[in-house]
């Protein structure tokens, strides 16, 4: 990994930069990301990572479209997401999200991919959450910041007819 990835990575595991990844940098992504149909981010909320993604679902009390920009994690065919919220007390608002609405979609390097939302957990979470922090070390940090356990949710693509 680059230098300069490096020392953001490590900035992201900080307090003030998960603050900043998931407050700031968030809302710049969602406009970008959509704009060219994740096919560009600014690399900062998403970790300088190619695995980012635009998760399309509806929210979980007003039905409303919401779009989030988030790193994945590949597995197989479906797509990992860690609910980490960079390690706050609370769960972020997509996770519930896909609780309550699990048909979602994912924009992905200009494809649009159509899926179902469940949340791993057992000994699949385990070797998800292992695949997760190998992707980015920083939900390491954040599980140690935070007393709930980080939910590791799996969306399956859907078969297209």
């Amino acid at each position: 990994m680059p230098f300069y990835h490096q020392v953001v990575e490590r900035f992201a595991r900080t307090r003030i930069g998960g603050w900043m990844f998931v407050h700031v940098f968030n809302r710049i992504d969602r406009v970008v990301m959509g704009a060219t149909k994740a096919r560009f981010n600014t690399g900062a909320g998403t970790g300088f990572r190619a695995n980012a993604v635009l998760l399309i679902c509806k929210g979980a009390r007003s039905g409303a479209e919401r779009r989030v920009p988030l790193l994945s994690t590949p597995d197989g065919d479906n797509i990992v997401l860690v609910a980490s919220k960079a390690g706050a007390p609370e769960h972020p608002a997509w996770y519930h999200n896909l609780k309550r609405n699990p048909a979602c979609t994912v924009l992905r390097d200009g494809e649009m991919i159509a899926c179902v939302a469940r949340e791993a957990s057992g000994d699949e979470r385990d070797r998800l959450w292992a695949l997760a922090v190998q992707n980015y070390s920083g939900y390491a940090s954040y599980q140690t910041r935070t007393d709930r356990v980080i939910p590791v949710m799996v969306l399956s693509p859907v078969a297209r007819a």
